[in-house]
C-alpha cells in the first residue's frame, strides 16, 4: 500500500513523503529540514529510498545532503540548477523508475527559479513552488510569460491529479483569489473550507487540478472576469492571457 503525506517544516513549508508499506521504503520531496524527515522515517520504520528536489532554494534543499549521506539515497534534481547533493540531474520530459515506486515523470516549470521542475508520480504532482493551492510562486528568476507557460503545462495534466505543493499558503492565496474573482462562488466556498481546516490545525493540501482550474486565478488568466479585474487594477487593456497573468502576479505581490 502506498501513501503520501505532508510534513510541516519551518514556518509554512511542506516536505512530502511517499511511503511504500510493502517495501518498507519512502521517497522524500524537497526535504529542507533533515530532522523532520529522520523522525518520520524512524516513526514509520522505513528506509529512505530516494530524494526528489524541485529547485535550489534553501528551504527545499537544506536537509538533502545529510539525508543522502546518512541513508545512501540517490538525489534527483533539476539539471540546470547548481544543487551540490544532486547526483541524478533530470530535465522536463524525462522519465525514470524507482524500484518499488515505479515511474516518475519530470515536468519543466521554470519561472519561480530558472530551472524549476515538478514530478508526476502515481497521480500526484509534486509542484514545489511553481503551483500552489489557490496560487502560484513568485517570479524570481524567470519571466511572467515563462511562468504562465509553465502553469499552463501543469494545468493540462489530468483533472484528478493531486497537487502537492511546497507551502501552506492556501488561505492567503484564496483571499487574493476572492478579491480578483469575487463572483466565483467556488472560490468563496473553498476559502471558507481552508480557513476552517487551518483553525483545526489541518493542512489544506493536497488539492486536485480540477479544483485549481476552477478557483486558482493564475490558471484562469484567459477568463473574462479575471481579465476585467486585472485591467481595472492596472488601469490598462490587457491583450494576451500572459499579460493578464503578469498583472495578477504583480497585484498579488503588492497586496
Amino acid at each position: 500500500m502506498e501513501s503520501v503525506e505532508p510534513l510541516a517544516a519551518f514556518a509554512d513549508n511542506y516536505i512530502w513523503m511517499a511511503r511504500d508499506d510493502a517495501a518498507g521504503e519512502a521517497l522524500a520531496v524537497d526535504p529542507g529540514d533533515s530532522t523532520v524527515v529522520s523522525a518520520w522515517l524512524d516513526r514509520h520504520q522505513v528506509r529512505l529510498a530516494a530524494i526528489l528536489v524541485t529547485h535550489h532554494h534553501r528551504d527545499h534543499t537544506g536537509g538533502v545532503a545529510e539525508l543522502a549521506e546518512r541513508h545512501q539515497a540517490p538525489v534527483f534534481g533539476p539539471a540546470s540548477e547548481a544543487i551540490p547533493a544532486v547526483d541524478h540531474p533530470v530535465s522536463g520530459g524525462e522519465r525514470f523508475s524507482l524500484e518499488g515506486f515505479g515511474e516518475v515523470q519530470v515536468v519543466d516549470c521554470p519561472g519561480h527559479t530558472a530551472g524549476h521542475i515538478a514530478y508526476l508520480w502515481q497521480g500526484y504532482l509534486f509542484s514545489g513552488d511553481a503551483l500552489f493551492a489557490g496560487g502560484c510562486g513568485r517570479i524570481f528568476e524567470g519571466t511572467a510569460e515563462q511562468m504562465h507557460a509553465s502553469l499552463q503545462r501543469l494545468a493540462a495534466l489530468p483533472g484528478q491529479t493531486r497537487i502537492c505543493c511546497g507551502h501552506e499558503y492556501t488561505v492567503r492565496n484564496l483571499e487574493f483569489a476572492h478579491r480578483a474573482d469575487p463572483d466565483n462562488d467556488r472560490v468563496a466556498r473553498r476559502l471558507q473550507a481552508a480557513r476552517q481546516a487551518r483553525e483545526r490545525g489541518q493542512p489544506t493540501v493536497p488539492s486536485t487540478l480540477d479544483e485549481e482550474r476552477a478557483t486558482n486565478p493564475f490558471l484562469r488568466a484567459d477568463h473574462p472576469d479575471l481579465r476585467r479585474s486585472a485591467e481595472t487594477w492596472c488601469g490598462q487593456e490587457l491583450d494576451q492571457a500572459h499579460d493578464v497573468f503578469a498583472a495578477l502576479r504583480r497585484w498579488k505581490d503588492a497586496s
